[in-house]
């Protein structure tokens, strides 16, 4: 089932372009029906799974190079499985909202496909060669995506995010060669290359450490490596946008657990300063966001804020803390993929993301609104919300290691409060706002449809869901996250 998890969509891919191009909507339906197939199969391994046990499930390889040490490597854990399944949604997501798509409508649905096999080999990734060809294969379909079917600057944005992910991507593979050259047979798995760093000085281990840092540093993103993030966003087509929130900032994050988990004593050694880059990202994020008036911008920026707390989260090094970190990435790929969602259907139907050109959206689109609302009160750690229970549980996990210095995450969660609360009163009161010129306005603004609605709903069900009822979750993710945690224990 695992593998027909990761080939499932590089077939679809395959099929998509043996149909013809002018038939648009077939293609919509083929690549829907494709995505719907893979998250059944993520569905189907998550029955499969044990949650009580710590050990890699699923586990399977194949040499790949014997020569130098690679292998085919794949397994699962309570780590991955939960980006398993969120990629899966989230890519079926993007896909069933790609209506406003008509030209090269081919190459797009295969783009997406493409790189939903990339991802998902990366979170099943158990060598790191392996790991590291995947998450570079991730920068192909984002490249032309972004660049083929942007906005205005789309080439400048999608230029900016090639070069900001290889560059970190070349620390990433020196600190890789440093590790491979110690470990047990010179080989690239990662139980084997964890074995080696055991044997590394602490000096070498954080210097290895760093490199993957900035590596996995760059796709979270953490300040200030962030440079790529808001231009990618706001110029990438409205479904891309909900997969780069949704889960490639999630694969910086997950990179970087499997980097802890390989180094712990570089981890522990760095813990303070990863805690102080974690408040940085979380308050500058959150002022940014304050400051914009463009809806896409505005999410954007509140990315790095709330990657600042799953990074805070990691830093902790404690159950609570890593549980936290866990929870808020699934929280925050729901929530933004949800948001990208609706502010790519507003844009479609006025052509405008400007807050100041909104008004009374409750009144000519309330279904939208509804949503809008939900998402963005979630978005800020709204009791009720996953948001919510992530948040808790990486103040608990934080301030058990650091004390009072987490009143400072309290201004980062006032400043989101502040910038929610604006965009809910600039987007659902005051007067109407009719656009100037051809765009159409507000008053003609068409709700939600139906498959858009039940898309949303589906979201916003699993965001309350989980904001009330986090025990499967966390249950998932218990067992293997206890054994991390026990690796930084005394």
């Amino acid at each position: 089932m695992l593998k027909a998890l990761l080939l499932l969509p590089l077939l679809g891919a395959g099929l998509l372009l043996l149909l013809p191009s002018r038939k648009v909507d077939l293609l919509r339906h083929v690549a829907s029906i494709v995505a719907a197939a893979t998250m059944v199969c993520a569905g189907v391994l998550l029955l499969d799974f044990d949650p009580a046990s710590a050990a890699i499930q699923f586990f399977e390889t194949r040499p790949w190079n014997p020569r130098v040490g690679s292998s085919l490597a794949l397994g699962v854990d309570g780590i991955s499985l939960p980006m398993l399944l969120l990629a899966t949604i989230l890519c079926f997501v993007a896909i069933v909202t790609s209506t406003a798509v008509r030209n090269g409508a081919k190459l797009y649905f295969s783009l997406i496909l493409g790189l939903e096999t990339s991802m998902l080999v990366v979170f099943a990734a158990r060598d790191w060669s392996l790991f590291y060809v995947f998450w570079e294969l991730t920068l192909i379909p984002l490249f032309f995506l972004i660049d083929r079917l942007g906005g205005a600057n789309r080439h400048r944005a999608a230029l900016n995010f090639v070069l900001y992910t290889l560059g970190g991507s070349v620390f990433m593979l020196i600190a890789l060669l440093l590790l491979y050259d110690v470990a047990p047979g010179h080989s690239f798995a990662m139980d084997d290359m964890a074995a080696g760093s055991a044997q590394l000085p602490q000096k070498t281990q954080i210097l290895v450490f760093l490199g993957l840092l900035l590596g996995f540093g760059v796709k979270m993103p953490i300040v200030p490596l962030h440079g790529w993030l808001p231009l990618a966003h706001v110029e990438a087509p409205s479904p891309i946008s909900v997969l780069l929130s949704g889960i490639l900032l999630k694969m910086g994050a997950y990179g970087l657990i499997r980097a802890a988990w390989t180094l712990p004593g570089a981890v522990l050694a760095l813990q303070d300063w990863l805690a102080l880059l974690a408040l940085v990202s979380l308050i500058y994020g959150a002022v940014l966001a304050w400051r914009q008036t463009d809806l896409k911008a505005m999410i954007a920026y509140s990315s790095i804020s709330h990657m600042g707390v799953v990074l805070l989260g990691i830093a902790a090094l404690n159950e609570a803390g890593l549980n936290g970190a866990m929870t808020q990435m699934v929280a925050h790929g729901l929530a933004a993929g949800l948001l990208f969602m609706l502010i790519g259907l507003l844009y479609e139907r006025t052509h405008r993301r400007d807050l100041a050109a909104y008004g009374s959206l409750n009144r000519t689109a309330p279904r939208f609104a509804a949503f809008i609302v939900l998402t963005l009160l979630a978005s800020v750690g709204l009791p009720g919300s996953a948001g919510f229970i992530a948040e808790l549980q990486v103040l608990i996990g934080a301030y058990g290691r650091w004390g009072g210095w987490l009143a400072i995450l309290s201004i980062g969660v006032l400043i989101s409060a502040a910038y929610a609360l604006r965009a809910i009163r600039r987007l659902s009161t005051g007067p109407e706002r009719p656009f100037a010129g051809a765009a159409p306005g507000v008053a003609t603004f068409a709700d939600l449809n139906r498959s858009e609605t039940a898309t949303a709903g589906v979201l916003s069900a699993a965001i309350v869901i989980i904001g009330f009822y986090p025990a499967p979750l966390l249950g998932l993710m218990s067992s293997s996250v206890a054994r991390l945690a026990q690796q930084f224990a005394g």
